[in-house]
This record gives C-alpha cells, sequence and structure tokens, in this order.
C-alpha cells in the first residue's frame, strides 16, 4: 500500500535538495521520497507556476538548480479556499484585545500572510467587510495581573495575588494556577488555594495584585480540566450535581430549541407548543441568573430548591418595582 505524502511535505524536500545545491533531477526525488516520476514533475511544475519558484534544469549537472540564491519557499502551503476560515479567525481576535497572547496572536497571523504565496489574490485582511464579530462585554483587567498569572501558569510557579471577593475585603492569598479559562468577555484561573485547601475559580478581574511566587508546583496526576466542568452551566462548579427540568412556553420554545445550551440537554415537544428541556449540571448560580432572562417565558420544574429560590428573588424584584413603595 502507498504512504501518504502529503505535497506539501514534498515540497519542503525538493527546497531543501534545491537549496542545498544537490542538483536533483526527477528521477532521484522520486526514488528519495518513494513516488512516482509524473508526481514529482508536478511538484516541480507547481512550484514554478503557482509559487514562483525561480528553478531552472542544468543539462551540465543533470538537474535541478535556483537562479536565485536568496529565494525561500513559502513557509505555509495554503489553498485560496482555506483564506476564508484564516480571516474569520482574525476577525475572532477581537475579543482577545488587550490581553498578552493578543500580540502574539496578530504576529501569528501576520506571519501567515506573509508566507502566502503572492499570486494569492485574496489575503486574510481583504474582505473585511463581509463580516463583523461583536465581542462579549469585558472586565477591566490589569495588564500587569494577565503577564503575571500567564506567565506562571506557563511556569508551574506558585502565585500570590491580592483578591478581593465579592462583597468582601481584599486578601492575600497563595495560588497554584493550575488552568486559565475564558468565558463571557472574563479571565478566569481554576488553582489550589492554599487558604481554603481546595481547588477555587479566581477571576482575573478581582486580583488587585499578583506577584509570582518563588515556588514551583507540580500538578496533581488527578486534575483533569474537562472532568471537573464536565457539567458546568457557566464558568462555576461544585461536587454536586443537580438534575434540571424546565418548560419554556410557545414564546421562547423557537429560540431554545435552535441552541446547544449544554452537551447533556435532552428536549422533549409538548403537545401545546412547549417544550421541557432537561439537563444535568453541577451548579446552579449562572443557570439561575440564565433563567431569570427568560422572565416568565420559562417555568423550573425541578428542583424544587431552585423553584423556590426563583419564587423568592421575583417577589423581592417585584417589590422594587412597586410603584406605591418609595423611590
Amino acid at each position: 500500500m502507498a504512504k501518504y505524502k502529503p505535497q506539501h511535505a514534498r515540497l519542503l524536500f525538493i527546497d531543501r535538495q534545491l537549496r542545498e545545491n544537490r542538483f536533483p533531477n526527477c528521477a532521484t526525488l522520486a526514488e528519495g521520497w518513494e513516488v512516482s516520476i509524473s508526481t514529482i514533475q508536478r511538484d516541480l511544475d507547481y512550484m514554478r507556476y503557482e509559487l514562483d519558484a525561480p528553478i531552472e534544469y542544468s543539462a551540465k549537472r543533470r538537474g535541478y538548480y535556483y537562479t536565485e540564491e536568496q529565494y525561500q519557499l513559502p513557509a505555509i502551503h495554503i489553498r485560496e479556499s482555506d483564506l476564508f476560515a484564516i480571516y474569520l479567525a482574525d476577525k475572532l481576535l477581537a475579543q482577545y484585545e488587550g490581553t498578552p497572547i493578543h500580540a502574539s496572536l496578530r504576529s501569528v497571523f501576520g506571519k501567515i500572510e506573509d508566507s502566502l504565496p503572492d499570486k494569492l489574490t485574496t489575503r486574510p485582511g481583504s474582505g473585511q467587510e463581509l463580516f463583523t464579530v461583536l465581542p462579549p462585554f469585558t472586565t477591566v483587567i490589569l495588564p500587569e495581573v494577565l503577564a503575571t498569572v500567564f506567565d506562571c501558569l506557563r511556569t508551574s510557579t506558585r502565585l500570590e495575588i491580592e483578591y478581593r471577593s465579592p462583597g468582601g475585603e481584599p486578601a492575600w492569598r497563595r495560588v497554584d494556577p493550575y488552568h486559565g479559562v475564558r468565558f463571557e468577555g472574563d479571565w478566569y484561573l481554576v488553582g489550589h488555594c492554599h487558604l481554603r485547601c481546595e481547588i477555587r475559580t479566581f477571576s482575573l478581574a478581582r486580583m488587585l495584585r499578583v506577584r509570582p511566587g518563588t515556588e514551583r508546583f507540580t500538578l496533581p496526576p488527578g486534575f483533569d480540566f474537562r472532568r471537573l466542568f464536565g457539567s458546568h452551566f457557566g464558568i462555576h462548579w461544585s461536587k454536586d450535581n443537580f438534575e434540571v427540568r424546565l418548560v419554556f412556553d410557545h414564546r421562547a420554545a423557537a429560540y431554545v430549541r435552535e441552541r446547544q445550551w449544554h452537551p447533556s440537554q435532552v428536549i422533549e415537544e409538548q403537545p401545546d407548543g412547549s417544550l421541557l428541556l432537561t439537563m444535568t449540571v453541577n451548579h446552579l448560580l449562572e443557570l439561575k441568573r440564565w433563567l431569570l432572562s427568560w422572565g416568565d417565558a420559562v417555568r423550573v420544574v425541578q428542583p424544587v430548591s431552585l423553584a423556590e429560590d426563583l419564587h423568592r428573588t421575583a417577589r423581592r424584584m417585584a417589590a422594587r418595582y412597586d410603584p406605591d413603595q418609595p423611590c
């Protein structure tokens, strides 16, 4: 059975032979790469006519060579049809603006663009008016916080943070940074908190000051981010699992059924046009916020504790909007 030989790998092989002035010909190249002579001839034609490679044949040396010593084969072989995907990815970079990785990603895209053959008329930066990516609302994170956290993540260095929990006073904590998460416009750090002696999730926006520690740590063998957050609904998580059953009325049903809200979700259509959404999550805080955004178009069937919590919240909200209450 013939081996799978991607064309770009062959082009790199041919390019190396030419740059080293070995004067290869179709027969020697075909033998060295275990392909047919006709395949090599097609590769040489592609390099000549599509990549503008200055290749000539020397009758004296009975092989091919570059007529321009400074010529370099483009580092990336990419089809014009692939440029649209690059273009969209470039647009998605907007959501990372203001972070340390934004400049690095922009640099990578610049290198991709520079490596494309001049014959490709569609560039990643062209046609920018075709799509607009509206990034989510983002939190304000100090640049030095991002840079230090990312560096400690990369080097497995213990981190010291001055952290302000919602409604609490700032306090210094020592954290072993395990994993970084980008979610709905905020960056989060998942790691072992030495104050609480357990894995916690920290918002980088609530870090007032950070400094790298002097100690390194080893990621625990049992830590698996995908398993830890496997049934999450949002960024929060717990060790418990809750089976949630929600009834959305006909007004909301069309919007609910067109999205994947959770990997475990099961949708059951109801005779009256409503639908029953069932899923298993391991935290209820962000699920509650999501349910409140639907107003009276949803009813919680299970768990009862969540239904009672929403009922209390709705009564407090109604009291705030009571026209007979003073402002």
